[in-house]
């Protein structure tokens, strides 16, 4: 009779009728009946009399042994339904397939079980310990657990609380830097401003004045002119009459003529044009220290005490012979390049300067911030910067940044930034040795005084394009450069 739980009724169609335990393998007999493989074989080995059914006794003909992979199927439901209950049962201690108290737990298979299946096959060869020793056990591992999860959470909340508090610092003192620098520049544009409306107060006097003269000069010739023109007229007039009229009261005519002579305006004062020349003198000044501040700007935001703020790494970098011009010679340690006033016979590959006196850099670089000095010699006529490897190698070409060359340089004893036309450097004195600070990513690059940390230039952000960037060297007549290590 079929059980009234339908787990049960599943578990029961899911058990072989010989072991009583769920199929392995099952198969199916031409009388519908269902057996595991190997139970039924065992039945019918060393039977010499015609195979019947274990549970009908129905003769089978032929020992035609199908494999019940729909059976298959169910069992594995049936196994986990049954795992289910086990689950579900287990929290109140009962065995959800026997309705047993668990008293017993599997080690191997790590769960609780109770005495009727641990004589099952499933657990037979398994070791087993009572349900209390093993929670006892158990309960101590995980104790030992709880107590380093424990630890390591103190010590993720105390790295939590020291870096919210060094959070807080440093946001303090951003907060002070923020304050700072927006109080300067306020004062630098109060400064500015004050500086603009006096100059632009004292040229409005300048122009009063030369208005002032310009309309008492314009009142006194157009006086002249109308004087003049009378007379003119006059003259005009009595040249036509008969010469007895004509020459009636001809000295007082002369005398007239005399008085009525042009006379010069009068001139802008030397004072005025003095006033006008320091205007000049100092609208050059003025231009000039703001197009250096601009171009100093980048920098100094950016260094301090002459290190960058933005971490420039250190690299070693070598000279590339291949790119060489005819009359460099370069030293074996390819960190050394000279002058040399004859022409090599080397190969006119693509990659060589022909015309220019240049050489690049082996290593190439295309994103992060970069950094290398180059020393030079006193005097001497060289440049230092970096160039695009798709600068042009052939002919003439001009060094700047047109041609894909940022560099300064030193000609005829006078520092120059290679700007295309170049531009002076008349504050600084052409150093020993130079820091080239390359920042790819925003495209920008500084040259640096590497003896006393003091910035020289910097080219403005996004002037160099996002390609493969490469150290660059011009060495003319007398020179010699050399890549520090």
């Amino acid at each position: 009779m079929a059980a009234e739980n339908p787990v049960e009724s599943l578990q029961e169609e899911a058990t072989c009728p010989v072991c009583l335990e769920y199929f392995t393998e099952p198969v199916t007999l031409e009388c519908g009946h269902n057996f595991c493989r190997a139970c039924i074989s065992q039945c019918w080995e060393g039977s010499d009399t015609a195979a019947s059914c274990p549970q009908c006794r129905e003769t089978v003909q032929q020992r035609n042994l199908r494999p019940n992979r729909q059976l298959a199927n169910v069992l594995e439901i049936a196994k986990q339904l049954s795992l289910q209950v086990a689950k579900g049962l287990g929290g109140n201690g009962m065995c959800g397939e026997h309705q047993e108290a668990l008293k017993l737990f599997c080690e191997e298979d790590q769960t609780p079980i109770c005495v009727i299946c641990r004589e099952s096959r499933a657990h037979r060869a398994h070791t087993v310990v009572p349900i209390q020793e093993a929670a006892q056990e158990y309960k101590e591992k995980i104790q030992d657990h709880l107590k380093t999860l424990r630890e390591e959470r103190e010590k993720l909340l105390g790295f939590k609380v020291t870096g919210e508090k060094r959070s807080q610092e440093y946001l303090k003192q951003t907060e002070t830097k923020r304050q700072k620098i927006v109080s300067e520049f306020q004062q630098l544009r109060q400064f500015l401003e004050e500086q603009e409306r006096l100059l632009l107060a004292q040229l409005e006097k300048l122009d009063e004045a030369i208005v002032k003269i310009q309309n008492e000069n314009i009142t006194k010739l157009s006086e002249q002119i109308s004087r003049l023109s009378e007379l003119i007229s006059e003259l005009e007039g009595k040249c036509q009459k008969p010469a007895s009229e004509f020459l009636q009261d001809v000295r007082s005519t002369l005398s007239r003529c005399e008085k009525g002579k042009f006379q010069q305006p009068e001139e802008i004062s030397p004072e005025l044009e003095g006033q006008v020349s320091d205007f000049s003198q100092q609208t050059i000044v003025l231009s000039k220290t703001l197009r250096k501040f601009k171009d100093t700007l980048p920098s100094a935001l950016e260094t301090k005490r002459g290190k960058p703020l933005r971490a420039h790494r250190q690299v070693n970098v070598t000279l590339d012979p291949d790119t060489a011009h005819p009359e460099l010679f370069l030293y074996e340690d390819h960190k050394r390049v000279r002058y040399r006033n004859s022409w090599q016979r080397l190969i006119n590959n693509p990659e060589r300067f022909d015309t220019e006196l240049c050489v690049l850099g082996c290593e190439g670089f295309t994103s992060g911030r970069h950094c290398w000095e180059v020393e030079v010699e006193d005097g001497g006529r060289w440049a230092v910067g970096v160039a695009r490897e798709s600068v042009w190698r052939k002919g003439e070409i001009s060094l700047g940044p047109e041609e894909g060359i940022w560099a300064v340089g030193c000609r005829m004893a006078q520092f120059w930034a290679l700007t295309g036309p170049e531009t002076p450097l008349p504050g600084h004195r052409a150093p020993s040795r130079i820091r080239v600070c390359l920042d790819c990513d925003r495209g920008q690059v500084t040259f640096i005084d590497a003896g006393d940390e003091a910035p020289i230039f910097t080219f403005p952000l996004g002037s160099v394009p996002g390609e493969r960037i490469r150290p660059w060297l011009w060495v003319g007549l007398g020179s010699q450069l050399r890549l520090c290590p």
